[in-house]
This record gives structure tokens, sequence and C-alpha cells, in this order.
């Protein structure tokens, strides 16, 4: 079987940065970035909130806005981004040839409805009887189902008319790599010729901040780049809203048409390490090495979360393998967990393109990068589960 080269031919971005490739590539490469941080609204959590985002510019229909919340909204957005990039987005044939992939949580829950049971609960004690008529008096079926997590892939195809085979991953960086993984070995095997694949976080709703404290993995108190949050109080994590999507496409389809490469797509690896048996380490240092790592430094664009276990055993990995420099860039964007991976991919792919290193983004824990990064790992070690990286080189 034939195996077809992969390449990156659109970006789309969106953080507390701002939106889009560009923007991206100048506020991180611009010296002396400012974290967006919103410090008050779910004290004592900090969080790195969405930008101002004109939702008609990338899905024009307000019927279409309104039946979903902002996360589908979000990665909807994202995704247009993407195929606009690309020079995709106007062309039906390509659309509607396209597959899709696509990292999903669980949706947002209907928080109106979640405390009105709450408070309910307060005066009586049949709580069965309880949460039976609230769920059939107060939530909307319609509603309830556009919260299903393979509906993010269903609104794509409905705005975007991305009307190719689907597929929907859920499980925080796990899902983004999943993801990525997929698309590009579909395109690899010539399954598939063009893939938009990624995902998209919304930290703003007080169930996605409930489902990290529950685990006791949000960070408290002042913040910290991520490399300096061990032994702070909470779990390490500082959340962010945002999305990534690519466009993959193998390299000949890509040259028939005409587009623009960023960069090639090498194989992704992936890992589950059981963690509780100690097991983290020998699997990073097991990932690294099948990465076939080129001679010479290596920039390496870390999704780190912040986690306290998972990030310390990730930069031990990076600093004990000669080479390999790392730039943690949830300092700036926050953890974007289902995106958390393809965001980095994404960022990689750019610091190819533009032939230039990222600046630190922590001068007390990052190293100076000389020279041109013509090959740059992208990694996502899971704050709780779940570990990836893929190389990606010059296109």
């Amino acid at each position: 079987m034939k195996s077809h080269d992969v390449v990156i031919t659109g970006i789309g971005l969106v953080s507390s940065l701002g939106e889009g490739p560009d923007a991206h590539w100048q506020k991180l490469t611009a010296a002396g970035t400012k974290p967006v941080l919103d410090t008050e609204r779910f004290a004592p959590y900090t969080v790195h909130p969405l930008p101002e985002i004109d939702w008609n510019l990338q899905i024009a229909k307000r019927g279409d806005q309104r039946q979903m919340e902002t996360w589908q909204r979000l990665g909807t957005y994202v995704a247009g981004l993407a195929l606009d990039d690309a020079g995709i987005k106007t062309d039906e044939a390509l659309c509607s040839t396209m597959d899709m992939v696509v990292a999903a949580g669980g949706g947002e829950r209907d928080v109106t409805v979640d405390n009105a049971i709450l408070a309910a609960s307060e005066n009586r004690n049949d709580f069965d009887v309880l949460l039976n008529e609230k769920l059939t008096t107060e939530l909307r079926p319609t509603l309830f189902l556009a919260q299903l997590s393979n509906l993010l892939a269903g609104n794509i195809s409905i705005v975007h008319k991305v009307t190719g085979s689907s597929r929907t991953f859920m499980g925080e960086e796990g899902a983004g790599v999943a993801a990525v993984e997929t698309a590009a070995a579909r395109v690899r095997s010539g399954q598939s010729t063009h893939m938009l694949v990624g995902g998209a976080f919304q930290t703003e709703h007080p169930d996605m901040l409930l489902g990290y404290e529950l685990g006791a993995y949000l960070h408290r108190g002042a913040w910290k780049p991520v490399w300096q949050r061990a032994g702070s109080e909470g779990g390490g994590v500082v959340s962010g809203s945002g999305g990534a999507f690519l466009v993959l496409e193998s390299r000949e389809h890509a040259e028939k048409r005409g587009a623009r490469v960023y960069a090639e797509l090498g194989p992704v690896r992936s890992g589950r390490a059981r963690r509780k048996r100690g097991e983290l380490s020998s699997t990073l240092e097991t990932l690294l090495k099948a990465a076939n790592l080129p001679q010479g430094q290596v920039l390496a664009l870390s999704g780190a979360s912040g986690g306290h276990a998972a990030t310390s055993a990730e930069k031990a990995a990076i600093d004990a393998y000669t080479g390999l420099t790392a730039r943690g860039f949830g300092t700036l964007t926050g953890h974007l967990k289902e995106a958390q991976f393809p965001f980095a991919v994404a960022l990689a792919a750019l610091a190819v393109h533009n032939k230039a290193p990222y600046p630190v983004f922590d001068a007390t824990s990052e190293r100076n990068f000389d020279g041109i990064p013509e090959q740059v790992l992208a990694t996502a070690v899971g704050y709780h589960q779940f570990e990836g990286l893929a190389l990606v080189s010059a296109g």
C-alpha cells in the first residue's frame, strides 16, 4: 500500500490571545507578551477567557447560532477559519468530499435547570420524584439533544457543508491526540485525500470548571506559568477557552489544487500509561524514542497543563532528551482540553512555516533556541491520562 505524505494546508485558531494563525504568530513571537487572565469571575480559580468574536463571520444564519451553546459555536467558528485559511470553504466540491474528525467534550449542561433542581431539593425528600418532575417539565428535549458531543461535527457539516465521513472522539487531551492520529493515518493510507480535524473548549461555564475541580486539578491562588506551579495550592491546571482546527491533505492532493503548505505532519505517537503504577516517565521516554527526533536542537511545543504530576514528568523527560527545547504554550493560552493537541500541532506548523522559533514563554524555566526550526515536536501529556506527540517538519 502506498504511503502518502500528510501536509497541513489550513489552520484555524482561537484563544484568549485572539483569532487566526497570523494573530497568534504575532502575539506568541512578540517579546514580553502577557497572558490574558480573568481572576475574578471564578475566583479562586483563574481562566484565560475568549476574545470578542463576531460569530456572523463564520456562522451566517442567526438560527444556527441560537441553537448552539458557546462551545459548539466556537468549534464551528474555528473550523470555518481553518477552511477559509486552506482556500476550501467556498469550494462546494471539496467540502462535500471532505472527511472530518472532531475532538469533543460532553457538551454544556443547562445550568438554570441544575440550579432549580438543587434549590427544590432543599425542601423535599422524594428526590427521585423531584428529578423526574424537573426533567420532564424544565428540560427541553431539543436543547438536550443539541448538547450531544457529535453535534459539533453535525453543526460543522450543516454550516460549512463538510459532508464526507465524520468521527467524534471524547476524552480530554486523549480525544485531541486520537483525532489527529486518526485523521493523519487516513490521509497517509489513501483512505482520505483531505480532512478537517480539531476541537474546541469553552471553560467559562460552571460545569466545565466543576469537572476539573472534582478531581482536584485546578490551580488556586496567584497565577504562575505552567512549569512553575508545582508546590502551589491546588492541582496546577489553569484552563482557557479556545479551539484549533487543521486541514490535512495528501501532498498530491494539495499540489494538484495549488494549496499553500504550512508543514508536513509525521506519524502521531500515542500512549496510555498506567500512572498509578508509575509508568508515565517510561512511557514518555518510549514515545520520544519512537518520534525519531533529528540530531541537534529541536523545538518542542508542549501542551503541558500545569497539572503537577503530568507536567513534572513531561518536563523531566524533555530536559533529559539531548537537544529538546520546550515551550509551554499553556502559559499564554491556558489549558484547552480536547483542543490542546491540535493547538500544539498548529503552533509547531507555524514555527516551521515561518522559519523562526518562539521566544521563551517562561524565562525561569525555558531555554533560548538558536537557529531555524526545521522540525518541531508537538506534545500533549494529559493532566489525568493519555499522552501523545507528533513531529512536524518543513513541507
